[in-house]
């Protein structure tokens, strides 16, 4: 009996640490894309669903969107857009506000950005980062891929810097954009405040024109364009904690392989941005990763199971916290 008890529970084991796919791998949608534009509202959370956002609606009519993916459990900037753009937990990357101000990244980092796997596999494709957060372009994105950099402190003109570098003619194969202004209303205001809501309406004009302008240029007939927010904030001002307001946040894809009204899973992450832009640009991603692909996201493919060997003290840790956020839902 004890024998049996021991190979069930071996079984069980190698099950829940297997990472595979609930469906094979559709070549229409792998490599599909020339280009992946990521645009991300820092502060946002899932709050662009409560707003009047004329542009983020007409954009993902007919993709998918989903407003429950979770953030890394520590709500805060760095170890999020670190884990959005290596596609690891913030327990491996280790990249924190003070750490990504002050310290230079380098391609020869254990846990890459998807810039420089990217650049390993296609050492021709086009990068560019634009950003309000000068930390993004310092710490967080490596600084010797050739990449494309601008860092500017205010939304407004970083849009209009960006509309006239795709105006210009350039075609970037991965482009990442930071927006922060709605985070410093965040923190002024929290999360129910109508100028919090105003600045995710203002906010969702500067990503209308970013669409446009790729569209004028004929960089969306084969692009994928995601939005997707770091963390949210408290009712009472700001983030760094574990309720609900703070740890949902938004995840939406539009492109021509797309499933028009994919809500992606339940387990949806926003580090799986990762995972969803290599797989786009047809790049294997490393085994270190734990971003995946949702399913209902891609047409033809099913999603994945969430691998959890690669990151097993994030699996653990962040299932032991999610019944305290559970209890903050009514917030």
């Amino acid at each position: 009996m004890k024998k049996t008890i021991s190979v069930l529970l071996a079984l069980f084991l190698a099950f829940s640490c297997a990472s595979f796919a609930f469906a094979a791998q559709s070549e229409d949608s792998f490599g599909a894309y020339d280009h992946v534009f990521i645009i991300g509202v820092d502060g946002a959370g899932r709050f662009f669903k409560d707003a009047n956002t004329p542009n983020f609606d007409r954009i993902f009519k007919d993709g998918a969107v989903d407003y429950t993916a979770r953030a890394e459990t520590i709500t805060i900037s760095a170890q999020n857009w670190g884990s959005i753009l290596t596609g690891v937990s913030y327990l491996r990357h280790r990249m924190t506000n003070s750490v990504t101000e002050s310290t230079p990244r380098t391609s020869d980092t254990k846990y890459p950005t998807i810039f420089t796997l990217l650049h390993k596999a296609d050492p021709a494709a086009k990068l560019a980062v634009y950003t309000n957060w000068g930390a993004i372009t310092k710490g967080i994105v490596e600084n010797d891929l050739g990449a494309d950099e601008v860092q500017i402190g205010d939304d407004g003109q970083l849009t209009d810097a960006m509309c006239e570098y795709f105006d210009a003619g350039n075609k970037p194969k991965l482009f990442f954009s930071q927006l922060d202004s709605v985070d410093h209303f965040g923190h002024e205001y929290g999360s129910k405040a109508p100028e919090y809501f105003a600045q995710i309406e203002t906010v969702d004009g500067y990503i209308g024109r970013i669409y446009d302008s790729l569209t004028r240029n004929g960089l969306m007939e084969n692009g994928l364009f995601i939005v997707v927010a770091d963390h949210g904030h408290r009712v009472s001002k700001g983030h760094g904690g574990l309720t609900m307001r703070e740890t949902n946040v938004m995840v939406a894809v539009a492109g021509k392989t797309v499933a028009a009204g994919g809500t992606m899973d339940k387990d949806t992450r926003n580090r799986d941005v990762a995972a969803i832009a290599l797989y786009a640009l047809g790049v294997e991603r490393p085994d270190h990763m734990s971003a995946r692909i949702p399913a209902n996201l891609f047409t033809g493919v099913g999603g994945e199971r969430r691998s959890v060997r690669n990151d097993f003290a994030d699996a653990v840790f962040s299932r032991i916290v999610w019944p305290i956020t559970l209890c903050t839902a009514w917030i």
